[in-house]
């Protein structure tokens, strides 16, 4: 029996689908978390004070941040903002594996020797499709994060939400607030891989196939190391794309260094790891659930493919066999048209 042909890889926005599809029912399952450790992230420490100047309520865990947030604004407090929210995982994870896909086929062309590439060059095409993917998305990161923190009677549309974005002091610009440490944040996804990688070596060496539950421990380690090393830039971020602090009258931060100066200027050096409890714990759902929908999303697509494939064949072996029988037909016909040619051309000749 002949070796079945392994199936064709999936297009680039075959494999962008899939992914972000993934990415959006892994957010949507751990939402609450998310607006939980966004608001533990732009609050600023009080003095014992319940709430700011402004009314905020100053939360001291993420139980106690869930319990305010029904109790002030109902349970739909925790899914505020949500639609643009998984609009913003949509297009970020969209952007990102396609160009991932992109970036990597184009890399592999350029290869003389087939073969895999390293963990440093998967690395480095890993950062860049993150980068380009924060470029085109990061407008829809700023005007989430304004509405994550928006309290009920400030409660605003996404479109109302970015109208007053633009109309702010930064202009149009405000809607790319963060880029920066955005762009470094991509080696999040870089040190998770390489501490993966390292763990596995050394609590599981030559082991080629993991156990699931080995695979889940190894990924949770990796991400909360990843998440513990780049959370202040995390915490700066948020602090750059949210309304500035009541300490701040209105004026908006300029970097992420200036927001981590005042941060710990009125915090302290802890102030930067805020909100890293929520921050690891939807980390760890999110990688688990969206590496688990993906690859179930990439097999659908391969079937999706393989039935398409089959339907096509089946039907340019249709037309082929309808040329083919119209050929026989016409052959007799154009038989007795040479003939005759070839009785003409010699009268013509002479």
């Amino acid at each position: 029996m002949a070796n079945q042909s392994k199936p064709a890889p999936l297009p680039p926005w075959g494999y962008a689908i899939a992914g972000a599809t993934g990415a959006v029912l892994a957010n949507a399952a751990v939402y609450p978390l998310d607006i939980v450790k966004t608001r533990l992230q732009v609050q600023v420490k009080s003095d014992g004070l319940e709430r700011d100047l402004e009314g905020h309520p100053h939360y001291k865990s993420t139980l106690d941040a869930i319990t305010h947030i029904i109790a002030d604004e109902g349970v739909s407090g925790l899914y505020l903002g949500m639609e643009g929210s998984l609009l913003g995982v949509a297009s970020t994870n969209f952007a990102y594996f396609y160009w991932y896909s992109v970036v990597r086929t184009l890399y592999l062309s350029t290869q003389k020797i087939s073969k895999p590439p390293s963990t440093a060059i998967e690395l480095s095409l890993g950062a860049v499709s993150g980068a380009i993917a924060q470029v085109f998305t990061i407008p829809v990161s700023v005007v989430t994060t304004r509405q994550q923190t928006q309290t009920r009677r400030e409660k605003k549309g996404l479109i109302d939400t970015g109208r007053e974005v633009v109309n702010s002091e930064d202009g149009w610009t405000g809607l790319w607030r963060g880029l920066k440490a955005s762009l470094i944040l991509v080696v999040n996804p870089a040190i998770t891989y390489g501490a993966y990688q390292r763990l596995r070596d050394v609590l599981y060496p030559g082991k080629v196939n993991l156990k699931p539950w080995e695979a889940f421990f190894l990924g949770a380690c990796s991400k909360a190391l990843a998440t513990v090393v780049t959370q202040p830039l995390i915490v700066a971020k948020v602090g750059l794309q949210s309304k500035p602090p009541p300490g701040r009258h209105g004026k908006p931060f300029r970097s992420f260094l200036e927001v981590m100066r005042f941060i710990v200027d009125r915090e302290g050096i802890l102030g930067l790891f805020k909100g890293i409890g929520p921050q690891i714990m939807k980390g760890l759902l999110v990688q688990g659930m969206l590496m688990m929908t993906k690859e179930r999303m990439e097999l659908l697509f391969i079937l999706l493919f393989r039935y398409m494939r089959k339907v096509k064949e089946k039907q340019v072996q249709k037309l082929i066999d309808v040329a083919a029988e119209g050929g026989v037909k016409a052959r007799p016909v154009a038989n007795k048209t040479v003939e005759k040619v070839k009785k003409v051309l010699p009268v013509l000749a002479k």
